[in-house]
């Protein structure tokens, strides 16, 4: 039988402290896990219902997803990882089990956990409550949908966190990517594109509105660190960019926050700045698909009533 996905959180912990602060590959940790668990070869093939993943993958992905979260792991690069100094001191007394439970003491996986991204209380509740697997109080498509919430969650997270360590030059191909395939600048070669490495006047990227580029939305972009806010004089700064280029439409975007100052001043200037924070455009990029991909569809059901009483 395959363990539960906290079973594994301590075993890649030590699989990790072993490597002497060297990154581990998740691959390699999977197959030590499976190892370890002496799992047969039947049960490391055997595959969620969509055939598409092992389930052996998909719950020491999870381990590792709520392991770093929890700032226990670090992700180092694709599939890479190296335990943190929080992470050695878990693993320090053999006798600690390493579950949920535990890394609900740390304040970064509460935060983590309770993102409810517009869910309400009762909602994030059940949530919880599913969790510690009393998951009585709900229905089956309550508990399918919350599910599914938790997923892209977690999804969003994890893009966020790649996006913020790709380079600059990267960054700004993948916010015209997005915003092309969000439908603006048509489809006309050259109708959107980035304006180099260090901008142009603080413009980061230009996209057409029109065959002949007379109405354009200018891009302002900033990767930042979480914490690492955007202030009200970069506002400024950007809204002095486009009056040079005599521009009435601006899309400023980073993977941090905006100050509620900064949101102020947008909000109070004449020409027309959309703001972009970390959050709303992880959710954009999951919702057209940029940088991950649709693994499964599932369709939900339900008894069609006016076909019955006709």
């Amino acid at each position: 039988m395959i363990p539960s996905y906290q079973e594994f959180m301590r075993p890649f912990l030590e699989i990790a402290q072993q490597a002497n602060g060297q990154e581990v590959r998740l691959r390699d940790v999977i197959n030590q896990i499976a190892d370890q668990f002496q799992l047969t070869e039947e049960e490391r093939e055997e595959t969620l219902p969509s055939g598409k993943q092992p389930i052996l993958d998909n719950r020491v992905g999870w381990a590792r997803t709520y392991l770093t979260n929890a700032g226990l792991l670090e992700t180092t690069r694709r599939a890479h990882f190296v335990i943190t100094e929080r992470g050695k001191q878990a693993i320090a007394n053999p006798n600690t089990q390493i579950n949920n439970a535990y890394l609900r003491q740390f304040d970064e996986f509460v935060a983590f956990t309770n993102r409810t991204n517009g869910r309400d209380a009762t909602a994030n509740e059940v949530s919880e409550t599913n969790t510690e697997n009393t998951d009585n109080d709900i229905t089956p498509d309550e508990a399918l949908r919350i599910a599914y919430k938790k997923i892209n969650d977690a999804l969003a997270e994890d893009i966020l966190d790649r996006t913020r360590k790709v380079t600059p030059a990267f960054f700004e191909n993948l916010l015209i990517e997005l915003l092309v395939a969000m439908g603006y600048g048509g489809t006309g070669e050259g109708a959107a594109h980035p304006l180099g490495k260090t901008g142009d006047n603080g413009i980061d990227g230009v996209i057409d509105q029109d065959p002949l580029g007379v109405d354009q939305i200018y891009i302002q972009a900033k990767r930042y660190a979480e914490g690492n806010n955007v202030g009200s004089g970069d506002i400024r700064d950007f809204f002095g960019a486009l009056n040079l280029k005599r521009a009435q439409k601006g899309i400023f975007i980073t993977t941090s926050d905006f100050t509620s100052s900064a949101r102020d001043t947008a909000r109070d200037l004449g020409t027309r700045i959309v703001l972009i924070n970390g959050t709303e455009l992880a959710k954009l990029m999951l919702r057209y698909n940029i940088g991950s991909r649709d693994e499964q569809v599932l369709h939900l059901k339900k008894i069609d009533e006016e076909f019955f009483e006709n």
